[in-house]
């Protein structure tokens, strides 16, 4: 019981010297460790816009099967992202971001342009929000920062949306570009979805990526 007692006494310091760490960094316009090789990549967001955080992030990409011609596929232009971002902070892994797919509540761009739902990554910290949408993408296992072959497409979306946190907080609400890298795994199966009778057919298949988040400089 002590043990246990212990172990959320200092799960809970540590998320509180995150929560400052954060605050801090955020003030000082950086947030997370810029790794080179994580954040260098041929899909740069434009000039002007600086990297202030980064996540690793463990999830699925989920996928329903649908006609296609005579037969069926895996739709593979809107897969459903769900996944958990996460920092070592003190050795400890800390979430930080959730991601998911949602209506654009707050969109930048005309509604009318909008799919049906966006890319949205929640805070965990303030729950502000941003939307995005892709904009450029590379293959698996052309370049350093996306190295792991028959893996998910490594991406650079750019925001069309975002929402301060209920109490007003803004860790995610300035992002204004996103990079997705370091891709293994979540592409969709190779079997399952082949005939009319297989429509209908859902999957999920596990991925993790890094992303980098970005605003104005």
């Amino acid at each position: 019981m002590r043990y246990k007692l212990h172990q959320r006494i200092k799960t809970a310091r540590v998320r509180k010297l995150f929560v400052a760490a954060l605050a801090m960094g955020c003030a000082l316009g950086t947030v997370a460790p810029g790794n080179a090789q994580t954040i260098a990549s041929s899909i740069p967001p434009p000039e002007g816009n600086v990297a202030f955080l980064v996540g690793h992030a463990l999830g699925t990409q989920g996928y329903v099967c649908l006609p296609s011609g005579g037969g069926a596929s895996w739709t593979v232009n809107n897969p459903r992202p769900e996944a958990t971002l996460f920092q070592t902070v003190f050795g400890l892994q800390v979430q930080i971001i959730t991601h998911f797919l949602s209506p654009n509540t707050n969109p930048t761009v005309p509604p009318e342009t909008l799919p049906f739902a966006n890319a949205t990554w929640q805070s965990s910290l303030d729950s502000s929000k941003v939307w995005a949408q892709a904009i450029k993408a590379i293959p698996a296992g052309s370049e350093p920062s996306c190295p792991n072959a028959d893996s998910i497409s490594c991406l650079l979306l750019q925001a069309n949306g975002s929402l301060q946190g209920p109490t007003g907080g803004k860790s995610l609400s300035k992002t204004t570009f996103i990079q997705r890298l370091n891709t293994k795994g979540g592409l969709a199966p190779a079997d399952g979805c082949l005939v009319s009778t297989d429509v209908g057919k859902q999957t999920l298949v596990p991925y993790s990526a890094d992303y980098v988040f970005f605003h104005k400089n």
